[in-house]
C-alpha cells in the first residue's frame, strides 16, 4: 500500500511512495504527529539521481523489519533537496558543523520541534568500514530519546543556538577592486593542477564558475595565466571520461584527479553552466574543441532533458540496468573490447579502442572502460571516427536507459535559457534559441505568478507547492536578460525586472546582504544565507550579476547600488577562497569593466543590423549588455533616443555613463568593444 508520498509531485519522493516505511513529506502535520506520539523525527534528504540514496533505500527503506522499527519508534520525513534547498541547507550546515563533512543521503534525527540532535549521511544496513549499521543507529537514538530525553533536548537546543550565532559578518560598503581580484587569481594559480587541469585533487568537480571568472579576468587584464588555466581545464575535461564522448554532455564529477572515471549522473545545471563556459571559451579563442563541446552539450540538453512542456528536466540517473536486471552505476556508458567488436567488427573495434582508450584491463569496473580521448597526437580518419561514433551511439541507444528526473527546477532552467540562447546566437543555431525561448515561456507561464513570485519546481506543467529561493529569482532573471540580448525582445528585460524587484523587497537585508529565502517564507530553525558557490552560483552572487546587468539595460541606480552592496562579500572572501565564490568574482569583473552597454538600432531584416548585433554578442567584454530594436523603439530603456546614423543601422557603445560616437561599421564596433 503506498505511503503519503504517493500524492507528491517530486520524482524523488515518488520513488519512495511504495516503501514499507510510513513516510511523511515535510509538513507541519508530520511534526504534530511526532508530538502526539512523543517520538523523534527521522529526516532523510536526497535527490533522484543520487547513487547512494538509491543504495540506502534498497538496503534499509525497502527492508520490512527496518521499516517496521522506523514506523513504531519514529515519524519518518523524506525531503527532495532539489525541491527544498532551504531545508537541505539548514540541516546540512548542522551536519557539517557536527561531523566535519556532509553529503547525500543526509540522515538527521530531530525533536518534534524540528531541532536536530544526531547526524549522519549514508548508513549501511550492518556495521561496515567503521560505520555503524543503520539499525544500530536507530536503536541508539531510540534509547537516548527514551532514557535521556532531557539531555537530548539540551543537545538540540545547543545546536540550534550555535547555528543561530553563526552570523555572516559582511561589509557591504564597497565591492572588490582590482587588488582583490588579482589576489583571487593568485589563489587559483596555487590550487591549479598544471598536469591534469582543474583545481584541487580527487574527487574533481567541473569548475564552471571559476572558468567564467578566468575568462573575464583575462579580457580585463590581459592575463595569459588566466586564459591558460581556463583552456587547459576545458580541454582536459572534454578529453576525459567526465564528458560523454558519444552523446555529449558532462557527468556530475570525476572520482579521480585525472577526469577518467565520472560519477555518472548528468545534471541540468552542470551542463547548462559548462555549455555556456565552452561557448565563451570559443568566443575568446576560436577553439574548435570548445565550439564542438558547446554545441554537443547544447544538443544533449535538448535531446535528453527537454520535456513535453518545453522545459528541461533536472537530471539523468547514474545507474541503469546492465542487461541482467541489476541496476549498476555507469552501465549505460561503459564499454569492453568485446562489446566494441560486437558493434564494429575487428578492424574498427581496434581503431575505436585506441582512439577512446578502451583496454582489456578497463578503467572502470569488471574490465569495462569509460570512453576518453587520451591520445592528442594520433592521426585519425575523421570520417571513419564519425562512423564509429554513430554506430556506437546507435548501439548504446538500445541499452536500458538511465532514469530521468522530470522535475523542472526554475533556477536550473534559467541557467539553461542563458546557455542555449547564447550558444544558438554564436553558432547560427536558431533551433537552440527557440528551445531557450520555449523554456523561458514555461517559466513565466507555470512558475511565475501575478505578484512576480516564483515556484521552485513544476512537473508535467503543474507548479509545485514550494516557494522559489534566491537562486531561482537570480538565475531566471539572468536567463531572461541573456535571451533578450539575443532576440531583441524587451519583454524579457521587463520580466527580469519584476523578479529582481522581488529580490530587493523580500530577500535583501537592510545592509544590502542577501538571504536565500524570502522574508515571508516558511520559518525554519535558521534563515539560510550562503554567499558561496556550490554546484551552481550562489543565489547571492547570481543576484548581484543579474541586478548589475538589469541596471545596464535600464539605468536604474537602485539596482546597480544593490549589486555593488551584494558584492561586498566578494571583497572579503575572494582573496581567501576564490574557488568558492567564483561567480561573485566574475560579476566583480563586469562591474570593473563598466559593464559596457551596446544599443543596436536598425530594421531587423537589414544585413548591417544583423552584423552589428552579432558583432556585439561576440564581444568578450565582461557582463556586456546588448539591446537591439527598430528605430524609435523604447522597448528597452537602453534603446531610447538612439536614432539611425544618416539613415543607416547604428550601434551605440556606452560605459560608465560615457558614450562613444555611434558607428555603422561592424569592424569599428568590434574595435570599440575590444579595448
Amino acid at each position: 500500500m503506498p505511503n503519503r508520498l504517493a500524492h507528491e509531485t517530486s520524482p524523488y519522493l515518488l520513488q519512495h511512495a511504495d516503501n514499507p516505511v510510513d513516510w511523511w513529506p515535510w509538513s507541519p502535520e508530520a511534526f504534530a504527529e511526532a508530538r502526539r506520539r512523543g517520538v523523534p523525527v527521522l529526516l532523510s534528504v536526497g535527490y533522484s539521481s543520487c547513487h547512494w540514496c538509491h543504495v540506502m533505500a534498497h538496503e534499509s527503506f525497502e527492508d520490512e523489519p527496518t521499516a517496521g522499527y522506523l514506523n513504531e519508534h519514529f515519524v519518518s520525513v523524506k525531503v527532495d533537496r532539489e525541491e527544498r534547498p532551504d531545508i537541505d541547507a539548514v540541516y546540512m550546515e548542522a551536519v557539517q558543523a557536527a561531523t566535519g563533512q556532509g553529503g547525500w543521503p543526509m540522515t538527521v534525527f530531530l525533536t518534534p520541534d524540528a531541532e536536530p540532535f544526531y547526524f549522519g549521511t549514508y548508513f549501511p544496513p550492518a556495521p561496515r568500514h567503521g560505520m555503524p549499521g543503520f539499525r544500530q543507529v536507530l536503536e541508539g537514538v531510540r534509547a537516548a530519546w527514551n532514557d535521556r530525553r532531557e539531555e537530548v533536548g539540551q543537545v538540540a537546543r545547543r545546536i540550534v543556538g550555535d547555528l543561530s550565532e553563526r552570523t555572516l559578518a559582511v561589509d557591504t560598503s564597497a565591492p572588490p577592486g582590482p587588488q582583490e581580484l588579482h589576489a583571487a587569481l593568485l589563489g587559483l594559480t596555487r590550487e591549479f593542477d598544471a598536469v591534469r587541469g582543474g583545481f584541487g585533487g580527487a574527487p574533481k568537480f567541473p569548475p564552471s564558475m571559476t572558468l567564467e571568472f578566468l575568462l573575464r579576468h583575462q579580457v580585463r587584464t590581459g592575463s595569459e595565466a588566466a586564459l591558460e588555466m581556463a583552456a587547459a581545464t576545458c580541454e582536459a575535461m572534454a578529453r576525459g571520461g567526465i564528458y560523454d564522448q558519444l552523446g555529449g554532455g558532462f557527468a556530475r564529477y570525476s572520482v579521480d584527479a585525472t577526469w577518467t572515471v565520472p560519477h555518472f549522473e548528468k545534471m541540468l545545471y552542470d551542463n547548462a553552466l559548462l555549455c555556456r563556459a565552452y561557448a565563451h571559451l570559443w568566443r575568446a579563442t576560436g577553439s574548435g574543441l570548445a565550439r564542438r563541446v558547446a554545441l554537443e552539450t547544447a544538443d544533449f540538453m535538448v535531446r535528453e532533458l527537454r520535456t513535453a512542456q518545453g522545459g528541461f528536466a533536472s537530471a539523468l540517473d547514474a545507474d541503469s540496468d546492465d542487461g541482467t536486471g541489476r541496476h549498476v552505476e555507469g552501465a549505460y556508458y561503459v564499454w569492453t573490447p568485446r562489446q566494441l567488436r560486437e558493434v564494429l567488427g575487428e578492424e574498427d573495434a581496434s581503431i575505436a579502442a585506441r582512439y577512446f582508450g578502451v583496454t582489456e584491463e578497463g578503467t572502470f569496473e569488471e574490465g569495462a572502460s569509460v570512453l576518453q580521448l587520451p591520445d592528442t597526437d594520433v592521426l585519425v580518419d575523421a570520417a571513419r571516427i564519425a562512423s564509429v561514433r554513430e554506430r556506437l551511439l546507435a548501439a548504446r541507444d538500445l541499452r536500458p536507459r538511465p532514469g530521468r528526473d522530470d522535475k523542472i527546477v526554475a533556477a536550473w532552467n534559467g541557467l539553461a535559457v542563458a546557455a542555449l540562447a547564447e550558444t544558438g546566437a554564436y553558432f547560427d543555431r536558431p533551433d537552440l534559441v527557440q528551445a531557450a525561448t520555449d523554456a523561458a515561456d514555461l517559466l513565466v507561464r507555470t512558475h511565475m505568478d501575478w505578484h512576480a513570485r516564483l515556484s521552485r519546481t513544476s512537473l508535467d506543467g503543474v507548479a509545485g507547492g514550494h516557494a522559489g529561493v534566491l537562486e531561482d529569482y537570480a538565475d531566471v532573471a539572468e536567463g531572461f536578460l541573456a535571451l533578450s540580448a539575443v532576440t531583441g525582445e524587451g519583454v524579457w528585460v521587463d520580466f527580469a525586472g519584476l523578479l529582481l524587484d522581488t529580490v530587493l523587497v523580500h530577500f535583501t537585508d537592510v545592509d544590502g546582504a542577501l538571504f536565500d529565502t524570502a522574508d515571508d517564507a516558511e520559518i525554519l530553525i535558521r534563515r539560510p544565507q550562503d554567499p558561496t558557490d556550490n554546484a551552481t552560483p550562489s543565489g547571492w552572487t547570481a543576484a548581484a550579476g543579474a541586478l548589475l546587468t538589469y541596471a545596464a539595460y535600464t539605468g536604474s541606480s537602485a539596482h546597480r547600488e544593490a549589486a555593488e552592496k551584494a558584492l561586498g562579500v566578494v571583497r572579503t572572501l575572494g582573496p581567501r577562497a576564490p574557488r568558492f565564490i567564483s561567480w561573485g568574482l566574475a560579476v566583480a569583473e563586469a562591474l570593473l569593466d563598466g559593464p559596457r552597454e551596446v544599443a543596436v538600432v536598425g530594421p531587423a531584416d537589414h544585413p548591417v543590423t544583423r552584423q552589428l548585433h552579432h558583432t556585439a554578442l561576440l564581444s568578450t567584454a565582461p557582463g556586456l549588455a546588448v539591446a537591439f530594436g527598430e528605430p524609435g523603439s523604447e522597448e528597452v530603456p537602453l534603446l531610447k533616443d538612439r536614432p539611425l546614423l544618416e539613415g543607416r543601422p547604428a550601434a551605440y557603445v556606452c560605459r560608465r555613463f560615457t558614450c562613444d560616437a555611434p558607428t555603422a561599421d561592424p569592424k569599428a564596433l568590434a574595435r570599440q568593444l575590444g579595448g
